[in-house]
């Protein structure tokens, strides 16, 4: 009788502890969305598409959904003003910083973005994030 209720209780802590944790990835995917919304979306657009040979797209771009989480940081963190080519296009439009962005935002932010509209990328860890922020080159997704 003892077994039967310490089974059932690991079971209902386990079933809480779940529910938990993907409450918890909605909220950050959600936190994600609204940063999107404040600090990206007039450039890259709602659809992620950005805009022709000014703004870069999220959407479905390799340099996203790509293991370099660490470079994607570091621009997020500190802006990007230089033409750059992004799957055979050019793109001139300069990127504004965010350092007022906390690790756990630019994770949030991250994930949003690996993970929306044609997006099927991993999403992006606080660590990682402020190992990038430290220079740590240990940042490539998993």
């Amino acid at each position: 009788m003892g077994n039967s209720k310490i089974r059932c209780f690991l079971f209902g802590a386990i079933i809480i502890m779940l529910f938990v944790s993907i409450k918890t990835q909605a909220q950050n995917l959600e936190n994600g969305k609204k940063i999107y919304q404040t600090k990206c979306l007039v450039c890259h657009q709602s659809d992620g598409g950005g805009v022709p040979n000014m703004n870069a797209p999220l959407d479905g771009a390799s340099n996203v959904i790509g293991n370099d989480i660490a470079r994607l940081v570091k621009i997020i963190k500190n802006g990007f003003n230089e033409r750059v080519e992004l799957d055979g296009l050019y793109y001139s439009n300069s990127m504004t910083a965010n350092p007022d962005l906390t690790p756990a935002q630019i994770s949030d932010v991250l994930s949003y973005i690996r993970t929306s509209w044609s997006n099927k990328a991993t999403k992006v860890t606080t660590v990682q994030v402020q190992q990038a922020i430290k220079g740590n080159q240990k940042t490539s997704a998993k």
